[in-house]
């Protein structure tokens, strides 16, 4: 098992004086920090948002609803939390690296979960409920990658071929 230690928990532990956030914004790195407020974070975040306004769902943009899935009543938490867990996965990554998570790398993984969810529909032989969740996000994925992109990574329509 895998643990995201935030900085200032590692300075605990370790009797450490640096708790200082390692992707170099000078910040103290607190989890909340790490995972949200940190200015090397933030674009993935405002990335994510801007894709749900896209998608006409409207949240606050609250770091309790990504990172512990609180979310307003009335809200469609399918979407949502595939982007979530993608954008989570994709600040994961590059947990103690020094530079911003990519919103290539964030869409990449939404694609790939998308991909295992449609393959599981099919084996399941219930492609309905998967297309209903995933036309609007799969005509978003695939209108913001390059085509060199679409290529390199076999991004093709799958609903529009069922």
């Amino acid at each position: 098992m895998r643990y995201h230690l935030s900085p200032a928990r590692r300075a605990i532990i370790k009797k450490s004086t640096n708790s200082k956030c390692w992707r170099g914004c000078g910040e103290k790195g607190t989890l909340v920090h790490c995972w949200w407020d940190c200015k090397l974070v933030q674009p993935l975040w405002k990335t994510v948002w801007r894709f749900l306004i896209k998608l006409k769902i409207e949240l606050p943009f609250d770091p309790g609803i990504p990172l512990l899935g609180i979310y307003p009543e009335k809200i469609m938490t399918h979407t949502c939390t595939r982007m979530f867990i993608a954008a989570l996965f994709t600040i994961a990554r590059t947990w103690k690296q020094p530079k911003c998570p990519s919103t290539e790398d964030w869409i990449r993984k939404k694609w790939y979960i998308y991909t295992m969810e449609y393959y599981s529909a099919i084996k399941k032989n219930d492609i309905m409920p998967f297309a209903a969740t995933w036309m609007e996000l799969e005509n978003l994925i695939l209108s913001e990658m390059s085509q060199k992109d679409k290529d390199k990574y076999h991004m093709i329509s799958l609903i529009t071929g069922i």
